[in-house]
Formats: C-alpha cells, structure tokens, sequence
C-alpha cells in the first residue's frame, strides 16, 4: 500500500521536481494549488521546441488513482461513459468521461488496464476533490478500492524526438518493449509506468515513478538534449491540437454530445453507466450546441470569454491564444448547432470576423 504523501491544500503545493524548477529559471505560478512553472524563459521557444525536437513538463500534479479489489471492471463500467471492457488486456489505455446523472462532465480523464483485474486513473489536478469525493461514494459498499497515489511523480516527454530520447535512458529489454508500444497503450514495471499518451497533440511519452526518482529522470532527459516546458506552451500545444481544456472547454454544464467528445460514450449495448439515460434524452431531443474551432480573419486575439456573434448566432469563446505554429490566433468556442462557417467575435467592441473550422488546427509532425 503506498504512503501518501502529507499536502497542505491551503497553499500551493510543491512537486518533486520545485527545486530543479527554481534553478532553471522556471517563473512560478499557482496553478490549481500546485507551484509550477509558466515557462523558463521563452513560452514560444518552449512550444516550438515540442513541435519540432522534444519537451519535458512536470506534470506531477495530475491525480494518479488506482482501483484494486473484486469487481473492478463492473465498477468502472458504471462509473464512466466509455466502455472499460474495450480494455482486452493489462497496458491497454482508453480516454473517457465521468459524468452526473444529467451527462454534465465532471472531469475527462485516461484510464489504463492493469494486471490481475486492477486498473489506474489520470484525472485532472484542479478537479482532485470532488473526483476523488464522487468516486468514493460510489465505491462505498464495494470490493473495490480506491487509492490515491501520492507517492508518484509524473512526467510528460512530448515531441517527434521525445521517443527516442526515452528509449535512449532504457536498457534492453525494457528499451525493446517501450519501443514496440502503440498509441494509448502503457508498460508497466515495478519502477515505472510508462504510456505512450500526452496532451501536445504530439507523439511522445507520459512517465509515472516513484517521486524520489523524478528528479534523476528529469535530469538525465535534459542531458539527452530534451528542453523543459512549462504550462504556457502547454496550453497553446493542446489548443493547436483542439484538446479541451477542463473548467473553460468543459465542465459539469456540458455533456459529451455538445463538447466534440461523443466519441468518448459508448451507447453500443446495454450497459447502465451515470449519465446514460439524460444524454441519450438529449440526442434524442437534438443537441442544441456545439463546440468548434474559431481562426481568427481580422486583427486581435482570441480570449476566453469573448462573446461570438452571428446571423442568429450567440456563443462563446472557452479557450483562446495566439498560436505559435499558425502565426495566427485560434479558440475553441461554443455556439447553437445550427451555427455556420462565417461568425465574428466581439474583441473589445469590434466584431472581428473569423472562420469556423474542425479542428486541430495544427496536424502532429509526424501526421
């Protein structure tokens, strides 16, 4: 059973990896009560350098949950809008959403098959609490377990080198089976847990240990040449890729069906999961809104909040930024489904017209 490790909510807390952060010249931010690192110089440079070579980031404040004991799959099956019984076998990752009873997201999050019927969770950092508080209660009475890992560390090696350089710190037969591992699958070993998954739009690796080796891994990925990163390149690759971004693109308000994240539900048989009956109701209804991608036509820069305006148009921008790759700045927004590809955005006063398009808006290097 791992020991966790004892944190102050109060304020913000620090990962393995603050130290090395503070030395690098990372300018630290509160980021949903974690200590991290905006960028360590240059946001830009940090986003190229993922577009182009490899980038580490710290994200050892995402929630690793386990699920162990009897009955597992039945729970999850339950518990999540994607079907855990895709999961054939131990290594296999599925990406999904937990929802209310009224289909609104209560976090989307990756969950990957382990051995002996046991399974583990990424969950997002700022939604930690009530995550843990929903699935809990809903485990209460169960055989199933619920362990929050405390004890790992997490990174993230994103980029068309960022494989490379991991394979290069591995030996033999650990280098030969991450190197065979396809997309949404992980490896799992007694130190390492290791996932070809990120949120970059980029090919790479995510990476669990146990937090007192974070620091050697971190360092040895710097030596082998990979840049770090912080959250501000972060969020301008995951928008580039059309990734949502949870409490501004989703959040318990809105269902899968209006968030480009149907995909994500599986309404293939029978199976009673929380949220199923309101959002089959809502498709049956017709769903009202929709999330799409927004480049802008005019001069100014998308932001969260803007409103969107049209021919019998109103919406709203969730995410916006100048995008690096595009030289161009793009959004995610919300809007009535019966939305055309012609809108503008109210920037400051000015509708400034922009184009509705499918995002990403920028294809992985290696597409």
């Amino acid at each position: 059973m791992p020991i966790p490790l004892s944190v102050d909510r109060t304020v913000p807390a620090h990962t393995p990896l603050f130290e090395q952060h503070q030395t690098q010249g990372g300018r630290m931010v509160d980021f949903g009560g974690w200590a991290l690192p905006v960028h360590y110089g240059s946001q830009v440079e940090e986003h190229h350098a993922v577009r182009r070579e490899a980038g580490l980031f710290d994200v050892s404040h995402m929630t690793v949950v386990d699920f162990e004991g009897d009955r597992c799959r039945d729970f999850l099956s339950n518990l999540l809008a994607n079907n855990v019984a895709k999961i054939k076998r131990p290594g296999r990752a599925l990406y999904t959403c937990m929802l209310t009873e009224n289909g609104g997201i209560i976090d989307d999050l990756i969950v990957y098959g382990r051995a002996d019927g046991a399974y583990r969770a990424v969950v997002n950092a700022a939604t930690r609490e009530k995550d843990l508080d929903w699935i809990r209660a809903r485990a209460e009475g169960t055989s199933v377990n619920v362990i929050e890992r405390e004890d790992l560390a997490m990174l993230a090696v994103q980029g068309p080198q960022a494989r490379d350089a991991v394979h290069g710190l591995l030996d033999g037969a650990d280098r030969e089976a991450v190197s065979a591992l396809d997309r949404f699958w992980a490896w799992d070993s007694e130190s390492l847990f290791i996932a070809r998954t990120g949120y970059t739009g980029e090919d790479g690796y995510e990476m669990l240990m146990d937090a007192s080796a974070a620091t050697r891994w971190w360092e040895q990925l710097l030596e082998a040449g990979v840049a770090p990163c912080g959250l501000g390149a972060r969020d301008t690759l995951r928008l580039e890729a059309g990734l949502s971004l949870y409490g501004q693109d989703i959040d318990e308000t809105t269902t899968p069906a209006e968030s480009r994240l149907q995909w994500t539900v599986d309404l293939s048989d029978n199976r009673s999961f929380i949220g199923r009956s309101a959002l089959e109701a809502q498709l049956e209804a017709g769903v009202p809104r929709k999330l799409v991608g927004l480049v802008l036509e005019g001069r100014g820069v998308l932001r969260q909040g803007q409103s969107v305006v049209g021919e019998e148009t109103a919406g709203v921008v969730t995410s916006g930024t100048f995008s690096p790759t595009l030289k161009q700045s793009i959004g995610l927004a919300r809007v009535p489904v019966t939305t055309g590809d012609q809108v503008a955005v109210d920037i400051r006063g000015r509708e400034v017209p922009a184009r509705v398009v499918e995002p990403p808006f920028v294809e992985a290097a290696d597409s």
